[in-house]
């Protein structure tokens, strides 16, 4: 049920159709993982913690830097040196004390990362390297559970949905193969601080969306995000059925 309080915290989102009192408990009942606390992870923590998602698991080894600041918008000055989960938390906790809040402050190896995801209903990678989305994919393949991906660097940005409980559904590696280390992250190549915003904030509605059961999720596109010019570019994208990761289910 929901409280008084709830209903009230909660109530332009409730007032909207698809997704009701109901879809609003589910929301509440709601178990996320969010792997990195970064530019893509920050907006994606604040707006489902303030949406009523009831426990939301954050996975972060990392400690805040002054250069974080010009995008990881769930951190502040007085931030600068403590771990990015523990400031996260503090930032959550005061927008909404009725959520739970799971902190991961190691960085996540196969057997704990496996454990991770098997004890939540979805996961969000807001990781910046390939390594970490591949064994992240491949831990949501193994365990069925739905992932919602996101990048941004430079001025480009990218998001799709995963779900390996949809037979058609591809996974990322469908999409990416082994992918290559040599790829420039945003200390290397720079990032525009709204752009990363504007990828988390859809990764949030997406992942609101698989949660309480409403709309059409990015499951089989991939949105291709050009924020020199403001375009957006849809791309279809299929299950590889020799896939090295999803290839067997």
């Amino acid at each position: 049920m929901l409280s008084d309080d709830e209903l009230l915290r909660y109530s332009r989102q409730i007032l909207l159709k698809q997704i009701d009192v109901q879809g609003q408990l589910r929301l509440k009942q709601g178990r996320v993982l969010i792997v990195g606390m970064g530019g893509l992870g920050s907006p994606v923590a604040l707006y489902l913690a303030a949406a009523g998602v009831g426990e939301l698991h954050l996975a972060d080894f990392d400690t805040v830097d002054l250069t974080n600041l010009q995008r990881q918008i769930a951190h502040d000055t007085a931030s600068i040196g403590q771990a990015k989960v523990d400031s996260a938390m503090a930032r959550l906790g005061a927008i909404n004390p009725q959520i739970t809040l799971v902190p991961h402050r190691q960085a996540l190896d196969v057997d704990s990362l496996a454990a991770a995801v098997s004890s939540v209903d979805l996961v969000l990678d807001c990781s910046d390297n390939f390594s970490t989305r591949e064994a992240v994919n491949a831990a949501c393949v193994a365990a069925g559970k739905p992932l919602v991906s996101g990048a941004a660097i430079r001025l480009e940005g990218q998001l799709s949905v995963f779900d390996p409980r949809n037979a058609a559904s591809p996974c990322y590696h469908c999409l990416y193969g082994h992918g290559s280390e040599a790829e420039l992250t945003c200390s290397e190549a720079g990032v525009v601080g709204p752009l990363v915003g504007l990828v988390g904030s859809l990764q949030a509605l997406e992942a609101l969306k698989l949660l309480a059961g409403f709309g059409e999720p990015l499951v089989g596109r991939l949105l291709l995000i050009d924020a020199l010019g403001t375009r957006f570019r849809e791309l279809r994208v299929k299950r590889d059925p020799v896939c090295e990761v999803c290839g067997g289910r």
